[in-house]
């Protein structure tokens, strides 16, 4: 990895570390296999959001060409959000795409996710299924995101009516993920739900 970019990650990484702002927001980060190309970010779901109480894990990525190129970040724990690809964690974001500048840093990105949660872009979105259900079934939405948060992210609600419909479909040989998927993508209508999956 050329020189700059790790002497730059490095002190990036020990700012994110030592931040009482980013502590403040619960915002983590280390290092994978002990070396600056590869880091594990987590960060908390912001409250009054149905991420509220959920740990979400990214993988984040730094290229040779850092800081003038973004970081490569995607989400490696499963969410349901307008702008993060419900199936690959790819995250819609502009300051990781075209409107990344050099001077920004690692907690900018760190902090920019965490607000990203907090403020969803349905019409500039990754995941075309979520935005569409975010804005025209907004509490179906909210219902989903929150489940999702507690099933993959650890938040403390759990939905006994949702994990029922979850567990018909499990009950006939369908895996839980692709299940709770097809269920969220049909507003948790079972038998739109069924037909999506065997049809």
């Amino acid at each position: 990895m050329a020189n700059i970019a790790v002497q730059r990650i490095k002190r990036e990484f020990k700012e994110v570390v030592r931040s009482e702002e980013v502590a403040k927001c619960a915002i983590k980060v280390e290092l994978v296999n002990d070396n600056y190309t590869e880091l594990k970010g987590e960060i908390s779901g912001p409250p009054d959001t149905p991420y509220e109480g959920g740990n979400f894990i990214l993988e984040i990525k730094v290229p040779e060409t850092y800081p003038f190129n973004p970081p490569k970040v995607k989400f490696m724990t499963k969410i349901w959000h307008p702008n993060i690809s419900s199936v690959t964690g790819a995250i819609c974001l502009d300051i990781l795409k075209d409107q990344w500048a050099a001077a920004m840093t690692l907690r900018t990105v760190l902090l920019s996710l965490q607000a990203l949660l907090s403020a969803a872009e349905p019409d500039d979105p990754q995941d075309a299924v979520v935005a569409r259900q975010f804005k025209e079934n907004p509490d179906i939405f909210w219902l989903t995101a929150k489940h999702w948060s507690h099933a993959y992210a650890g938040a403390p609600k759990s939905y006994p009516e949702l994990d029922a419909k979850i567990k018909r479909l499990v009950d006939i040989g369908v895996d839980e993920h692709r299940a709770r998927v097809a269920l969220s993508s049909y507003n948790w209508d079972l038998e739109k739900a069924t037909e999506s999956i065997f049809s």
